[in-house]
């Protein structure tokens, strides 16, 4: 069933008229949504992956009977509850691709959307704190330069020019050898992105729902039939799941077992200061990293929690941890005061590797399992979750992704994007 799209335009008479009453009378920027009794497609969450694939199935598939059910707000989960960061620095091409193709998109994003995403670029420096660390971030570069992509290796007089407040004394407990610069990566606006994919897609006709909470999938035969909710069943040909750390509830209303953890990882900002960082910083040792916002608050996060919840709110240690890694390499930093924090539900594949894939259950879909990396490939996913949605098919870019992997032994042991998930299970 097609469905025509919504949009809309506003003349310079309007907006005046808008203005001087008090912007009373605005539209909804997103419809309040009721959900019909089908769709084609079910994507259940609305974070950026499920949002994504939303607008590239109507854009560049014509699919646009298609429902993105939410049991929260817009943006309220984890797509607005990273660090913004975006970087392709990987050393496996499985990841490495997806990554590196998602920045290129993201380059692109804010004039296709007609949203500004706040894109910027100042870059991703990861710190070396040995020599041999020194000799792995060689090692990555040299694999992410057999990919086409840029990235240099910095020696500590290198690092301090680039970062004149970084402490490259033998004082800190780690210090600071060198390090590895991906200028091409930096961060981006989390919730202009869900936003600006929101409007996009409701643009072209997507019905996007939201305080709709999925508590089961509907199938017959062996194929999936629709996803059930506490107000009633919503029928859909073919089922995506892209709820981050809801997965493994969704996955089991499926009949299906994942190799997937919940764990929670905070982050937190301080006062603004004045322009003193402009790209992220990453610490080799402890998975520290710092970036400064267009605000000028410094933001700050670290390590996972450590063991399994659902819950958004932490513990105090690796808060500390992360503000005695920030003291440790910029000591100017020591007066700062942290202004607040959050947490977001990561989801923790065995392997640390994405789950992207098609599943027993014909025509459901599974998107999960992204551990620190989902934010950064929003895009590049989108399309590939579009694509397999819409042709049936596995993308060769999905395909070291699948579901089966994990009893076929063909995992994606990616290095160096943080800590190897298997140290918390």
């Amino acid at each position: 069933m097609m469905r025509r799209a919504r949009h809309r335009t506003y003349s310079a008479a309007s907006l005046v008229r808008h203005a001087v009453s008090g912007h009373r009378g605005w539209p909804r920027v997103i419809p309040d949504d009721r959900p019909r009794p089908g769709y084609e497609v079910v994507i259940i969450g609305a974070g950026g992956h499920g949002l994504a694939a939303a607008y590239y199935l109507a854009r560049d598939h014509g699919i646009r009977d298609v429902a993105v059910v939410d049991k929260g707000y817009l943006g309220g989960g984890n797509v607005t509850r990273n660090t913004a960061i975006v970087r392709s620095n990987y050393f496996l091409p499985a990841r490495g691709d997806i990554a590196d193709w998602s920045l290129d998109l993201w380059e692109g994003l804010s004039e296709e959307l007609n949203f500004n995403v706040m894109f910027s670029q100042g870059g991703v420096l990861n710190l070396a704190h040995s020599t041999s660390q020194l000799d792995d971030f060689a090692r990555r570069a040299n694999a992410m330069a057999i990919r086409g992509v840029p990235a240099e290796l910095l020696d500590v007089e290198e690092v301090a020019a680039r970062v004149p407040r970084i402490d490259i004394s033998d004082t800190p407990r780690y210090p600071v050898k060198g390090g590895l610069l991906q200028r091409r990566g930096g961060t981006i606006r989390h919730d202009a992105v869900a936003w600006g994919y929101a409007r996009a897609a409701a643009a072209l006709g997507v019905d996007i729902i939201q305080n709709r909470e999925v508590t089961g999938v509907a199938s017959a035969g062996g194929r999936v039939t629709g996803v059930e909710t506490p107000r009633g069943a919503i029928g859909a040909d073919r089922v995506v799941s892209a709820v981050s750390a809801g997965s493994t509830q969704i996955a089991q209303a499926a009949g299906l077992t994942l190799p997937v953890e919940s764990h929670l990882l905070q982050a937190a900002v301080t006062e603004p200061l004045a322009p003193v960082l402009d790209l992220v910083v990453t610490h080799g040792l402890v998975n520290f990293y710092v970036s400064q916002t267009d605000k000028g608050e410094l933001l700050l996060g670290g390590n996972i929690d450590g063991y399994n919840t659902r819950s958004s709110r932490g513990d105090l240690a690796p808060l500390e941890e992360a503000a005695r890694t920030l003291v440790s390499l910029f000591p100017s930093f020591s007066r700062v005061r942290l202004l607040r924090t959050w947490g977001g539900v990561v989801d923790m594949s065995m392997d640390g590797a994405p789950i992207l894939s098609e599943t027993p259950l014909d025509g459901f879909y599974l998107n999960t399992g992204w551990c620190y990396g989902g934010f950064k490939t929003t895009p590049a996913v989108g399309k590939l979750l579009a694509e397999m949605v819409a042709s049936g098919a596995t993308p060769a870019m999905a395909a070291p992704f699948a579901l089966d992997r994990f009893t076929s032994g063909r995992i994606v042991p990616e290095e160096g994007h943080g800590p190897k998930p298997w140290m918390y299970h």
